[in-house]
């Protein structure tokens, strides 16, 4: 196995005049770091024939991420995961292809490269899918990479956009929502104002549920818990929750 990763990284990693200088070492640790690695999208990433700019700060350009949100649809969406299928080291920039780039499709297979500085490619393939709609090109930006970062610090740099670290599309759903909302799911609390899915991360799936139409108005009720005890009723109107009762209910 070493000797096949040598291999890949002789033929991708030699330098060239214009690229980042740095050494052998340097590029191995980047790319054997961060090729092949899977993440979970944190934002929605859009495809886009440009790759998409990262500062190391994290942050990124939403207008420009919009207009290719809106011209070319989305790479991923908010819990999708997601695979670096190639690495390219450039003079201010290290640039990750994600699921083959804008041409990569839905169920595409994985035919991870590498590329280095020589410009020559060498497959790696790829032992599971991800379900992320299509793919796109992201550019991590410096100013300088003279002084490169370890992969483990990409991954960090990345964290706002893609989480390297193994967490559920629920988990990812619930850090997007509002303090006060977080603290409500986590304390099993439904608040006025809640959509569906809130109240379901809060509570779960109902023990009942009664709709009730009144002058033209739906309304929908869950209801949690059962006699003897506390029971709540939850009250949507179209997606969002409009009321929330407590009652006391007598053993029968």
């Amino acid at each position: 196995m070493k000797a096949f990763w040598a291999g890949l990284l002789i033929l991708g990693l030699s330098a060239a005049t214009g690229e980042a200088k740095l050494t052998f070492e340097e590029r191995t640790e980047l790319v054997r770091g961060l090729m092949a690695e899977f993440a979970t999208a944190k934002v929605v990433l859009p495809r886009s024939k440009k790759p998409l700019e990262v500062t190391p700060a994290g942050k990124y350009d939403k207008n420009v991420w919009a207009e290719a949100m809106q011209e070319n649809g989305p790479a991923a969406r908010v819990g999708d995961m997601v695979q670096i299928t190639k690495v390219t080291i450039e003079n201010d920039r290290i640039v990750l292809e994600i699921n083959n780039g804008i041409k990569g499709k839905h169920r595409w297979w994985h035919n991870v490269q590498i590329t280095g500085a020589t410009g020559n490619t060498s497959p790696i393939v790829a032992d599971q899918n991800t379900n992320a709609p299509s793919g796109t090109t992201v550019a991590l930006v410096f100013g300088d990479l003279s002084k490169p970062p370890k992969a483990a610090d990409i991954k960090k740099m990345l964290q706002p956009v893609m989480d390297f670290d193994k967490h559920t599309a629920t988990e990812l759903y619930t850090q997007t929502l509002p303090k006060e909302i977080q603290d409500a799911i986590k304390a099993k609390k439904v608040l006025v104002g809640m959509d569906r899915e809130m109240v379901l991360l809060a509570r779960g799936h109902p023990d009942r549920k009664l709709r009730e139409n009144k002058d033209g108005v739906e309304t929908e009720d869950w209801i949690y818990g059962k006699a003897p005890g506390t029971i709540t009723f939850v009250t949507f109107q179209g997606n969002n929750v409009i009321r929330v009762k407590d009652d006391y209910a007598a053993p029968e």
